[in-house]
């Protein structure tokens, strides 16, 4: 790979995510870690990103909220593997809460045959997954209602916050954009941080679905701390070193088999 494209992977991958392990862009450049680390010396100088210890962000920060079309290109068999190991904790008769995001979105597309299921959500792309399956099964849809964050297709604000203070499910589904053992879920914009948090409030157990990409970043805002997260579904991809920080931690992880792929 030239010095060239080499880069522009590493600016697009950084971009995709908001923030990259220097670890996680040499393996998917297929370089060094010097050599990154080179690279990301002048990507910074040129202002296209920040170098952080062990990593970059994108320009903005820990603020950076990447959009629906950036993250839907990142790590997509994975979220696919995520989705469907992920539907095993939803039960015939359950009532749950899934979030917003390209993951989410992908565990909705597995909800489809259960013939009696009812499922809150804020997000636009979770209801369109499951709008046959209402039609033609027992897959109940309720939607939060809300101010339409256009991004990222999901409602958010006062309205939706409201809609769940008074409900009761046995499992929320929800990601985010950074999960890390000690910190536990985030996500870079402060209105999107209420909605989860409310949506958690929700459950008597949170489900956290994070490809590897997700594990190890933080951004600005916690919506869920690391000891109220039940179960973390991941992938192989995910390093066994943290997924043993997050057993040690008292989280239930379950790990999906996913084929090695390059990151677009």
């Amino acid at each position: 790979m030239f010095a060239d494209e080499r880069r522009q992977k590493i600016l697009g991958l950084v971009r995709s995510n908001g923030a990259v392990s220097l670890r996680e862009l040499a393996r998917v450049v297929r370089s060094s870690e010097v050599t990154v680390r080179r690279d990301l010396r002048l990507l910074e100088s040129q202002g296209l990103l920040d170098r952080r210890h062990g990593g970059a962000v994108s320009t903005g920060g820990l603020s950076h909220e990447p959009t629906y079309s950036e993250k839907s290109v990142v790590a997509a068999r994975e979220k696919v593997a995520i989705g469907a190991l992920a539907a095993g904790l939803v039960e015939e008769g359950d009532a749950i809460c899934v979030g917003a995001g390209t993951t989410t979105q992908a565990f909705a597309r597995h909800l489809t045959g259960f013939r009696e299921l009812t499922v809150m959500t804020n997000s636009v792309l979770v209801a369109q997954e499951l709008a046959g399956a209402k039609v033609s099964r027992g897959v109940e849809v309720v939607m939060t209602g809300g101010t339409l964050r256009a991004p990222i297709f999901a409602l958010v604000g006062s309205v939706a916050e409201q809609a769940l203070a008074t409900m009761r499910v046995r499992r929320v589904f929800m990601s985010g954009n950074g999960l890390t053992a000690e910190r536990g879920l985030s996500t870079p914009n402060l209105v999107v941080a209420g909605m989860d948090r409310a949506m958690a409030a929700a459950g008597e157990e949170i489900v956290v679905l994070a490809d590897h990409t997700k594990i190890g970043q933080e951004t600005m805002a916690q919506t869920v701390p690391a000891d109220q997260i039940a179960h973390l579904v991941t992938s192989d991809r995910t390093p066994g070193e943290v997924i043993g920080q997050f057993r040690d931690s008292g989280v239930e992880v379950h790990v999906a088999e996913c084929a090695d792929e390059d990151e677009a």
